[in-house]
């Protein structure tokens, strides 16, 4: 089985993954958060230095563009391929309203016409890799049937499919159903995607779907970072490891930033995912999120992992 990390834009920066390569060491790919092609086609400054090599050596990471636009696709994939690149990942799955208004991520679902013939442009790089990361559809998931004939047209690298559609944004279930049929539908590789928040999650995943030899987590690996090593030698995360690994993130933040407001900005949107994997959290919860002051921050944080237990088999949104 193959595990990879799903981009999370503002989380899944190279901090993140560099921190989590230090402490797990068990992802074979690193997706990042998306770029968006500019009218001056020059990466952004922030985007710029989340795939510098130096940022991430040692690891294996995939750029991800979110565009509708083949032109600035192209440039900018070519930008990232001097940096060293050689796969590039299309976000068709996107479903944040800003995006979606501009038919770009899952909103370019909708567009099958326009989606055909981006893709016919894009496709006529010949010395890159392009993998697309996809939900099945827009409104709904019948879109699927008609979006897999367009997608089975082009040699892509791997097709990441969410199973759900842009409306559901993360509420529904995955549907397993089309994700069954695009299992046997499609003639290129696939991966997995969605709902993996436990071990229980992704065996019975697996039980379901045992061709299956990809998977993409997400809030899942957001909310543990122990839980591929649950999932393949059933160990819990130990509690001193997730907080060193929780002080090298912070310290690095710190670094980058030269201050401790928008450090403590980016901890407490990961304290989001991370603290339902400990008991009796909620108290614990507040006090980190009110916290403005480093000194405080750390404090109730301290005090969680002190008093606290890491539950074990715990997810997202376990408790």
């Amino acid at each position: 089985m193959k595990y990879y990390l799903a981009p999370m834009e503002g989380i899944t920066g190279y901090i993140y993954r560099n921190s989590y390569e230090k402490f797990f060491h068990n992802i074979d790919k690193y997706f990042t958060p998306f770029i968006v092609p500019n009218t001056s086609r020059s990466l952004k400054t922030k985007e710029l230095r989340d795939v510098l090599p130096e940022n991430n050596e040692g690891i294996n990471v995939v750029p991800q563009i979110l565009t509708n636009d083949p032109e600035g696709f192209i440039i900018t994939a070519r930008k990232l391929q001097q940096l060293g690149y050689n796969e590039i990942n299309l976000n068709l799955g996107c479903p944040a309203g800003t995006v979606v208004s501009k038919n770009r991520g899952s909103g370019f679902l909708a567009k099958r016409e326009e989606l055909d013939l981006f893709l016919n442009e894009i496709f006529k790089i010949n010395d890159m890799k392009i993998s697309i990361k996809t939900r099945i559809g827009k409104d709904s998931p019948e879109e699927f049937y008609e979006l897999i004939k367009i997608y089975n047209k082009y040699p892509i690298e791997e097709l990441i499919i969410h199973p759900r559609t842009q409306k559901d944004f993360y509420g529904n279930k995955p549907n397993l159903d089309v994700f069954r049929d695009a299992t046997t539908l499609s003639v290129n590789p696939i991966c997995y995607n969605g709902d993996i928040f436990t071990s229980s999650d992704y065996n019975k995943l697996i039980k379901d779907f045992p061709e299956v030899k990809t998977v993409m987590l997400g809030r899942g690996i957001l909310g543990n970072p122990g839980l591929i090593n649950e999932i393949k030698n059933h160990i819990t995360i130990d509690k001193d490891i997730l907080k060193e690994f929780h002080d090298e993130i912070l310290n690095k933040y710190i670094e980058l930033y030269n201050e401790d407001r928008n450090a403590l900005f980016r901890m407490k949107e990961l304290w989001g995912y991370m603290i339902y994997i400990f008991s009796d959290n909620k108290k614990y919860a507040k006090k980190i999120k009110k916290a403005e002051k480093l000194n405080c921050y750390n404090a109730a944080v301290s005090s969680l992992f002190r008093d606290q237990q890491i539950i074990k088999g715990a997810g997202l949104l376990s408790n």
